[in-house]
């Protein structure tokens, strides 16, 4: 009697980091961190997630809940690798956040239009995310991070371009928030602070969604033109092509996260 065939196994979904001196990855309940160390050996680490904001179905909250989801096991990552050198730490990227504040501080007291005002405050805050990415090796260890999962979901060989990357959220994001911040500006000044919140958080969640759809329909016009802008960015200024040797530390991360997915 003829077996049936296996039933293909699924894809674990994988999202990622580059850091200055390794690649961070991270699947649905867990995460892996590898780092070239300054004698030339590769270190891994790998554990289990202790918050997960992908459990959250709300249109308005799951795409907040995934950020924060994102953000939330880095400092058990530096308690696990204190060798983990995290992009947005370094000196220049945390100078750079406080002069864009100032700088953004100052614009809003200016005599440029609502919409201006805040189009260039949104812009501003991009400023550090893009130092970070340039800073020494990051931008290539981003690349090597695309090209691991990238090559690991497709089973072929990728490039450095990742179709999910964060860089795609940038122009949605812009817009989004720009819009819910001019309509902020206009309400009554004791209710500002709590209109602004609420426009971040609407911008944030507008923007996942939007990301998601796109993601849903690769093909569509509309969907295609929004992930140009980001295909562009990623092409040119946030990834770099890796060596070789940043590649296997790209690989030891993605091994390490998918053994705990997969146990």
């Amino acid at each position: 009697m003829a077996r049936k065939p296996a039933k293909k196994k699924d894809k674990v979904r994988l999202g990622g980091m580059a850091l200055a001196n390794g690649v961070l990855v991270h699947g649905p309940t867990s995460w892996a961190c590898a780092v070239r160390t300054d004698d030339g050996q590769v270190k891994v680490v790998a554990r289990r997630k202790r918050v997960i904001g992908s459990k959250l179905t709300s249109p308005l909250l799951r795409g907040p809940a995934k950020l924060v989801e994102a953000f939330a096991f880095l400092p058990d990552v530096k308690r696990a690798l204190p060798e983990a050198q995290l992009p947005f730490t370094r000196g220049r990227v945390i100078g750079s956040m406080l002069g864009s504040a100032i700088v953004m501080n100052g614009i809003r007291r200016s005599r440029l239009g609502d919409t201006a005002k805040e189009l260039v405050g949104g812009l501003l805050t991009f400023g550090p995310a893009v130092l970070s990415l340039r800073e020494g090796s990051v931008a290539a260890y981003h690349g090597a991070e695309h090209i691991a999962i990238g090559s690991y979901e497709h089973g072929s060989k990728r490039e450095r371009v990742h179709e999910r990357c964060g860089t795609h959220l940038v122009g949605p994001l812009l817009a989004t928030a720009t819009a819910g911040n001019v309509l902020a500006s206009r309400v009554p000044m004791r209710f500002r602070p709590a209109a602004r919140a609420a426009a971040a958080l609407g911008a944030l969640a507008t923007s996942t969604e939007l990301f998601s759809w796109m993601q849903r329909h690769p093909e569509h016009l509309l969907a295609r033109a929004l992930a140009r802008p980001g295909h562009e960015f990623q092409h040119h200024v946030a990834t770099a092509e890796p060596t070789r040797s940043q590649l296997e530390v790209a690989e030891a991360a993605l091994r390490a996260c998918l053994e705990l997915e997969e146990s």
